[in-house]
This record gives structure tokens, sequence and C-alpha cells, in this order.
């Protein structure tokens, strides 16, 4: 018998070792036999290995890993003929989809450069975005739909480490990005696994709470919004780990600090704005106010990344609309640690937000085998995109509006208002 011996998290190493551990047995839940399909940058190599060892200690069949490397991605961008920012590896797309429909599991390194292509043409940037958004359709609808497990970590890169803390040695912000996504991922509890147990029974208990109320929509107030978020017919509140269809029980976000649900395509009325910037491809999209009415966001400004905004709204007819609302407590643990962490993983768990575009099926009654029209009908979005961004604040309150009209309130100043 293949017995891993866990090292004590008091080094840097023994506690990446364990981010590795909590990736395979709580972000995937990897089973006996299946094949794992990794993407990570070429810097989070160091962690990609302890992934492929705890993987084939959990039983897996083969582990195969895709890099990618910014300086190749910028080369692109800086040599490459204009009519090749229409084209995408369809080749490679299609075989992680073979790959998925096969049983492979999936798993994503985050820790890209949050600047990589602040400084080139947007319309490149977008033309290139939905080029590879449309090339991967056929496999991400397998990762929407639920049809695998997988699952989301990190790696602090030395770029995004230097985004973060621009005043610190390469070495001092490296150690500090390090902590934060330590602490976020639970790896310095005394045992991890137990502590994500815990934080999953949380989760799902606030799930069952809500789904409980059958709230027909949400009710954002605060400075600058007054927001009301319809929810989808037969709608489905998830948080934490769950099981995908494969029967696999697994946690997409590590970490993660929200539930979530499905909006009504075209029930989502008001004003909002953002409460944290979002960084997107490169730009640093600040003070977002948009108008919606009957679903559709109508009006649109922001103080930096304008255009970059508006040219993510035009990638087609459902990146005008929303196909996620999530809510999160202004006390989280990374919205406590006061960190901007320009990546939607981390910053996303700070503060309830909405998404605009593509719907997650799981979200819906019966979602993973409804049709793409019954979907529609029902309320869900379809978009090449999915963008999320945050409205949560300690200033903002959330109201359920029951079927009667009446209102219940849910979060006041960012905080549960009701017990789960």
């Amino acid at each position: 018998m293949n017995v891993a011996v866990r090292p004590q998290a008091s080094t840097h190493d023994a506690r990446l070792d364990r981010l590795g551990e909590v990736a395979v047995r709580v972000g995937l839940g990897l089973a006996p036999g299946q094949e794992l399909v990794i993407t990570a940058p070429l810097d989070a190599v160091p962690l990609v290995r302890r992934i492929t060892a705890h993987a084939y200690r959990a039983g897996a069949s083969l582990v195969t890993t895709l890099l990618s490397d910014d300086a190749s991605t910028l080369a692109r961008f800086e040599h490459a003929p204009d009519a090749a920012f229409d084209t995408a590896a369809s080749w490679l797309y299609d075989g992680m989809a073979t790959a998925f429909r096969g049983g492979a599991a999936r798993l994503a390194i985050a820790g890209e450069n949050p600047s990589l292509l602040a400084g080139q043409d947007p319309d490149r940037v977008a033309r290139a975005n939905r080029a590879r958004s449309v090339a991967d359709r056929p496999a991400l609808e397998l990762i929407t739909g639920f049809n695998i497990n997988w699952t989301i970590t990190s790696f602090a890169t030395p770029a995004w480490a230097r985004t973060m803390f621009p005043e610190l040695s390469d070495d001092a912000a490296a150690a500090k990005l390090w902590d934060a996504i330590f602490a976020a991922s639970r790896i310095d509890a005394p045992d991890p696994v137990a502590a994500w147990a815990e934080h999953n029974a949380s989760l799902h208990a606030r799930t069952v709470m809500l789904n409980a109320s059958r709230f027909t929509a949400l009710h954002f107030r605060g400075p600058g919004t007054d927001l009301r978020v319809g929810l989808s017919d037969g709608h489905l509140w998830l948080g934490g780990s769950e099981p995908a269809k494969n029967g696999i029980v697994c946690n997409p976000n590590i970490p993660t600090e929200e539930v979530f649900t499905t909006p009504h395509r075209l029930r989502v009325d008001g004003t909002v704005r953002s409460t944290k910037p979002l960084s997107y491809q490169g730009t640093l999209i600040q003070d977002i106010a948009v108008r919606f009415k009957a679903g559709v966001i109508v009006d649109a400004t922001a103080r930096t990344g304008q255009e970059v905004l508006q040219k993510v709204l035009d990638t087609d007819e459902g990146a005008r609309r929303l196909g996620e609302v999530a809510l999160v407590p202004h006390s989280s643990p990374i919205s406590a640690s006061g960190l901007l962490f320009f990546n939607t993983l981390f910053d996303e768990n700070a503060a309830s937000h909405i998404a605009l575009g593509q719907a997650y099926k799981t979200c819906l009654e019966g979602g993973t085998t409804a049709s793409d029209t019954e979907l529609a009908q029902r309320g869900a979005n379809s978009s090449l995109i999915h963008i999320d961004w945050m409205i949560g604040s300690g200033e903002v309150d959330v109201d359920g509006i029951d079927v009667a009209g009446s209102a219940e309130p849910l979060m006041r100043r960012g905080e549960w208002a009701v017990a789960a």
C-alpha cells in the first residue's frame, strides 16, 4: 500500500504540498482510474508536480499537463499579423472535450500576470478572447454542465505578486501573496481536509435555507445601487462542494465563500455600481456603473477601462445579461484580508457579485439534462463569456422577494441577517 506521509505545514514546501493535496482530495475528489488534465502557467510547475504526485497516489491513470507561457503570449501580440487574432487552437480544445467526455477530470491553476496585456490593442485582445471562447465552447459546456469533476486553484507567480505588492521586493511580494493564498485555501488549518468539510457544511446549510425560501427575486440596495434581480424559474442555490454528473463530489473553486444561483435573463432592472475593481485581460476596470432594463444593460460606464468594458458587453447578445448572482458576507476571510487580488478566483469571494454572460445549468432543477431551448424559456442566459464583478460591501443590503412581492431581509450592511 502506497501511504503518503503528510509533512508538517511549517515550511513553504510543506504548505505547497498541502495545497496540492487539497486540490486533489477536496477540489477534485479524484477517483481511482480517472485521467486528469491540468492547465497551468509555466511558473506553476512546482505545484503541478505536487498535484501530479497526489493524483497518482489517489489512483489516477494518467495526468496530462498543458503549460502556458506569458512571454510567448506577449510575443503573439507584438509580432503576429492582424488576421492571427481571429484564430484559436480548435484542435486543442476539441481534444480536451474528448478527454472530458471520456471521463477525465479537469484542474486549472490560476496565476497569470494580471497586467500582461495592459499595453496591447483592446480590439486584438477582444478578438483573441472571442476566437478562444468559440473554440473552447464544447469543452466549457461539459464543465459548466458539471459533467465532470473539476476545480481551480492558484499559484503565486512572480508577476502576480509584483502586481499586488509593487512596493515590496520580489521575494517579499511572493511570500506575502503565498501567505494570503494558503490562508484563503485553509491550508494552515491543523487538518485542511477536515477544515474544508466543515466549511462546506456551512455553505450547504446556507443553500438549504435559500432553496427552502423560494424567493422570486433579490433586491440589492447601497450607494449607487438599487437593483432587482429576478431569479430563473426552478432556480437552485449552490455553494461549496457538489456532486458532478459522474457522481464524484468536488469543490470547483479553491478557495470559495459564495452561495450562488441563476438570475432570469429577462427580469433584471435597476442600477448597480461595482464595489471593487475588475481585473480583466490586463485592464483594471474601476467604478463600473450600469443600468438594466428588462434584463439588458442599456447604459454602462467605468472610471477606467471603459473601452474594454464596452468590448466585453459587445461580445454577443448574452454578454449584456446576467448568468449568475452570488451572495458573500462582507466578513469573509478574503474580504477581511483587505487585499485586491487582481484575480477573480479570489476577488469574487470577497463580496456579493453578479456575472455577465453564461449561466450554470446546475443552478436549475433538471438543468443538466434540459435542452438549450428549455433553459432559455426558464430564464437561463447563454453567452461566450462569464465574467464576475463585485457589487457587495459593508454598505449594501439585500432582500429576498417572495412570490407575493413581500421583502425578507437577507443581508444587512453586508452580513447575513437570517440564520442558516
